[in-house]
């Protein structure tokens, strides 16, 4: 193995450091995002589904909604989480973060609303399950009857 000569300077002809930004702008990255969105309405999921004709049955192909998501985002834009949620602290990235991170909530929100989507799965990941809390316990009073 060689040794670089003594007394170089090939840093000092590096004339950038660390990777290209990915987005030039935050017009860059919102019409890479809409591209996404363009994308999933263009690529729905299909289901299986019978069809009995006539005493003959078939197969087809049912397109079903699919559902917007960050991690879907992220992968579209060749990015990670972390990328997504730093740019939430970059001025001019922010705005386009927040009405992003809105489509998509909107979009899974009205897709569980008409139940294109599975209202229980799209309601535990927006946060909107509801809780309840009940109390089981009872005890047994002296005379033997019980207090719920």
């Amino acid at each position: 193995m060689c040794a670089a000569p003594a007394g170089n300077q090939f840093w000092k002809a590096r004339t950038k450091h660390g990777r290209d930004r990915l987005f030039a702008d935050h017009h860059a990255l919102w019409d890479a995002c809409c591209e996404y969105f363009d994308w999933v309405e263009a690529n729905p999921l299909y289901e299986s589904e019978t069809v009995k004709f006539q005493g003959s049955a078939s197969l087809i192909e049912v397109p079903k909604m699919r559902a917007m998501t960050i991690g879907g985002l992220c992968i579209f834009l060749d990015i990670n989480r972390g990328t997504w949620n730093e740019w939430r602290n970059v001025d001019d990235f922010s705005e386009v973060v927040s009405r992003v991170e809105e489509i998509i909530r909107d979009q899974k929100f009205a897709g569980a609303a008409a139940e294109l989507l599975n209202p229980n799965i799209i309601a535990r990941d927006l946060g909107l399950s509801e809780k309840s809390n009940v109390d089981n316990t009872h005890r047994v009073i002296d005379d033997g009857s019980h207090e719920w």
